[in-house]
């Protein structure tokens, strides 16, 4: 129902989803799940018939089941077809339902190679080289190409499932775990997820998988090539989750285990409830990218728990949860380190306000939607606007002691909730009517029609504290300074040894806003400092993009090479973009890209042509 969700076609006014049973089986040599899709559903008003949301399914059967176990056969219809959205599964029921009512449907499908949730990996992708492999990514609205469902974020879900793997391989799902039984040559996993959760959390992984355990609840899963790199790389898990627990509130999810998937995973990390996925490109050796991992655990609360209503309100899910990353952030390094990850979030910002035009629709904090595909929404804005508005917050209302004790009733009050921005700020207001009244006038006097809905950056700007970039800061300016002489012999490797991740970032980045640099001063910086060796991801790209943004092309080696070993968007989209504006490089950009786009997942290979132009 639009009215709800503009990007589904369910009729979510009329009936409601509380649990789904996934019974399927992977065949990898057909690249398909097959299997059936049982939803637990009432009437929220007198109708007789059920729309579901699906994309690239092939529907064999819908059946209607009685309290007693009577299935009656339902017609369907298939006709309604969107080129964003899939295909409205539409059913007739036999009998008018009236509020209130609960009944349950059946649907016997399978996948295609078509839908955008799985990507299955041949042995020849994986690290192992030795089993297939298959991830699903369901964020945003890809859920309903890997079962029939009401895939809104407004529908929030329990759910359980039966996954069949050919043996010797493992499955994983965003649920605990049940047990596994053996049939024959293959193996039955069993999953149940209580919590509800919305259906883009529903997540699958098989592949060839080992575990670590890092505490009582937290584990690292990976292929076994590299589970010792991954279980020492994210052994502070658990630390990193008492800190989120003493932040915000205890952790509801029972177990938090972390999975590193294949270099084609399309995003730094996707939260899905006990079983986070994670790119492999964290694997930096020194512990150094684990701030993705805080982000993901605030997920926990933040999208998880408290979800936004639809796509438009995205920035409830990202906003909140970027905050709660810097403050986790703050408390295990140091205000600093908050500082430092506020002001590239703001440089992040601006890139995507740049990219899409600062007086693009998209770079609202809550955009329009309406027959719109949320995946070209997709940027920083939600993330880096809607974290710079919470900060702004906690800065006009008296700092953390006044915000933090707010931000706790805010999950406490939505948990298992979908909400919209008008509830999220009627309950901002109501809070401190009760609490604090005279912090009233204040929250009255923001702008909040700019800050929601006016294109381009913040209606306000937030000072951060300077100090904790001033180091890098002032590198990048001798830099610049240097190259007007090309004396470069001040400078030695030990400038950057003290520096954090972000600071160097912070130091790479002022040198691009001066770019084109010379080639001269790019070969000192690279000589001086090793960056194209560099094995921290975010580093390292900091130092490609500079290079391109300055047609530097002794990096070419490194840039094809970045491309052809990660397919996370972040890195992968930016390069092509700065590569084919590259002079003379236009045609090699898209040619690599033809080349690599079955390596990449179908969400990456699908923005990278639009970025592209293909």
């Amino acid at each position: 129902m639009f009215e709800i969700d503009p990007n589904s076609q369910s009729n979510l006014d009329e009936v409601t989803t509380s649990h789904v049973h996934l019974d399927v089986a992977v065949d990898f040599g057909g690249k398909v799940l097959r299997g059936s899709a049982a939803l637990n559903m009432q009437a929220l008003k007198h109708t007789q018939e059920v729309v579901l949301d699906s994309a690239h399914l092939v529907v064999k059967s819908a059946s209607l089941v009685d309290a007693a176990g009577q299935t009656t056969a339902l017609s369907f219809d298939t006709s309604t077809k969107h080129k964003i959205y899939g295909t409205a599964l539409r059913m007739a029921l036999p009998e008018p339902v009236a509020a209130g009512d609960k009944f349950r449907i059946v649907i016997e499908y399978e996948t295609t190679s078509k839908g955008g949730a799985i990507q299955f990996l041949t042995p020849e992708q994986t690290l192992g080289k030795s089993y297939p492999y298959l991830f699903t990514q369901c964020e945003e609205i890809h859920a309903r190409s890997m079962f029939p469902c009401q895939d809104s974020p407004s529908v929030k879900i329990a759910y359980s499932a039966e996954v069949q793997v050919p043996k010797p391989l493992t499955a994983l799902m965003s649920a605990i775990s049940s047990g596994s039984r053996d049939v024959g040559d293959a193996r039955v996993f069993s999953f149940e997820q209580k919590i509800t959760i919305p259906s883009y959390l529903v997540a699958l992984v098989v592949g060839n998988l080992a575990m670590a355990k890092v505490s009582d609840r937290c584990a690292v899963w990976s292929e076994p090539e590299n589970l010792d790199a991954c279980a020492w790389e994210f052994a502070e898990m658990e630390n990193i989750l008492q800190t989120a627990e003493d932040l915000i509130t205890p952790y509801v999810w029972g177990r938090y285990d972390l999975l590193v998937l294949p270099p084609s995973f399309p995003f730094g990390g996707m939260e899905n409830p006990c079983l986070t996925f994670v790119t492999p490109t964290l694997l930096a050796g020194d512990r150094s990218l684990t701030d993705v991992i805080a982000h993901e655990i605030a997920h926990s609360w933040s999208g998880n728990l408290v979800t936004a209503k639809n796509w438009e309100h995205f920035w409830l899910n990202e906003g909140w949860t970027t905050y709660f990353e810097r403050k986790i952030v703050a408390r295990l390094s140091g205000e600093d380190a908050r500082q430092l990850s506020c002001v590239i979030g703001e440089a992040d910002l601006l890139e995507s306000v740049e990219f899409y035009g600062k007086d693009s629709p998209l770079t609202a904090l809550v955009p329009k939607l309406d027959g719109v595909d949320p995946d070209d929404a997709y940027s920083t804005v939600p993330y880096d606007k809607g974290a710079h508005l919470l900060y702004y917050l906690e800065l006009i209302l008296g700092g953390p002691n006044v915000f933090e004790p707010y931000m706790r009733a805010y999950i406490n009050e939505f948990q298992g909730k979908s909400i919209d921005t008008q509830d999220w700020k009627d309950f901002l207001l109501s809070y401190f009517a009760s609490h604090d009244p005279a912090k009233l006038e204040l929250l009255n006097q923001v702008a909040w029609d700019s800050w929601f809905s006016a294109p381009g950056m913040p209606p306000v700007g937030n000072k951060y504290d300077e100090s904790p970039q001033k180091v890098c800061l002032d590198l990048a300016d001798r830099w610049i300074k240097a190259a007007e002489t090309a004396d470069y012999s001040q400078f030695s490797p030990k400038d950057m040894e003290v520096f954090s991740t972000m600071q160097s970032v912070i130091f790479l980045t002022r040198l691009a806003e001066s770019s084109p640099l010379k080639e001269d001063t790019l070969a000192a910086l690279d000589n001086t400092y090793k960056l194209t060796g560099y094995r921290n991801c975010e580093v390292k790209f900091s130092w490609l993009s500079l290079a391109l943004k300055s047609n530097h092309m002794a990096v070419i080696d490194t840039v094809t090479n970045m491309l052809s070993t990660q397919g996370r968007m972040k890195y992968t989209r930016p390069l092509y973009r700065l590569l084919h504006a590259c002079p003379g490089y236009k045609e090699f950009a898209e040619q690599l890209f033809e080349e690599l786009r079955g390596f990449y997942h179908p969400i990456c290979a699908r923005m990278v042509e639009k970025d592209l132009g293909l």
